[in-house]
């Protein structure tokens, strides 16, 4: 799911960032780029997001996938590689926060809304689909096959999740379902926390449920933003000291991808007791005014 909102899909819709004035007035020769193909500020961010997305899943192949087929015990380059692989995926998360917020704050090209839904199909969809595939194929206790079908069902959600948010208005500062963004950082969390196959598949297929589910989460904005990028970084963080296994690095990363799963699986529940609240509040008024 993108981190674009409403409003920044229709500031998509505007004319181009760069040029405008011209183009507005006719120009002076044929030779003009249409508004159409100029790519704004926001836009050049977008195809950072699909950047980092590509590589993650490079990383993948070249430092787990085909090292296992090749049957290299190399487990430090593995642990190098899908490190690295997550990092790209959060880097991407970034550049898909940073880019709703400079188009909130610049004119967008008009097909900013297509890219940034492109985008995270990418990063959000694929990267972390084939992830789950290769983790099929490289763990221990695992089944390819099963895994294969786990994998699917994280790609298509993120694809209906993504063409839902372009056809649905929900009201403002809220996403229906999980962001697509967090959902993939939940389900690699998932598979990095390296639980029992069956409790894995389970918690995978809980979180694409959720992606396309119609429960309510707040959208970036303000301190959450804040807090969102604190967050990536601090993952970031743990990801390295994993990787280059620093004292303790995995007990932290397994902290942190478990919080990051909690975190996926509270926020329904506040979502959900605040609508709660908010129908019980609406009944009680409701009986006020029937009342002499």
């Amino acid at each position: 799911m993108t981190v674009l909102d409403p409003d920044t899909q229709a500031s998509a819709q505007t004319s181009g960032w760069a040029g405008d004035t011209a183009a507005e007035s006719g120009g002076t020769d044929g030779e003009e780029m249409p508004l159409s193909l100029r790519l704004s500020i926001a836009d050049t961010l977008t195809l950072g997001n699909a950047t980092c997305g590509f590589m993650a899943v490079y990383f993948t192949t070249t430092g787990i996938l085909i090292p296992h087929l090749q049957g290299s015990g190399e487990s430090g380059m593995a642990r190098h590689s899908a490190a690295t692989a997550v990092i790209l995926m959060l880097l991407a998360a970034i550049f898909d926060l940073c880019d709703g917020l400079v188009a909130r704050k610049l004119r967008s090209s008009p097909m900013g809304a297509e890219l940034d839904n492109l985008s995270d199909l990418i990063s959000f969809g694929l990267a972390p689909a084939y992830f789950v595939l290769v983790y099929g194929m490289v763990a221990d206790d695992a089944h390819q096959r099963v895994s294969a079908v786990a994998a699917i069902v994280v790609l298509l959600a993120v694809v209906l999740r993504l063409a839902r948010f372009s056809c649905v208005t929900m009201k403002d500062g809220m996403f229906q379902g999980m962001p697509s963004p967090f959902g993939a950082l939940t389900v690699v969390s998932i598979v990095l926390l390296e639980l029992p196959f069956i409790p894995t598949l389970l918690a995978i297929i809980g979180t694409a449920w959720l992606m396309v589910s119609r429960v309510e989460y707040p959208k970036p904005r303000g301190v959450l933003a804040v807090a969102m990028l604190g967050w990536i970084v601090s993952a970031m963080g743990l990801l390295a000291a994993w990787a280059f296994d620093a004292p303790g690095g995995q007990l932290l990363l397994q902290t942190g991808c478990a919080l990051q799963v909690v975190l996926g699986a509270v926020i329904p529940l506040f979502a959900t007791a605040r609508r709660v609240n908010t129908f019980r509040y609406n009944r009680r008024e409701a009986r006020a005014a029937q009342l002499p």
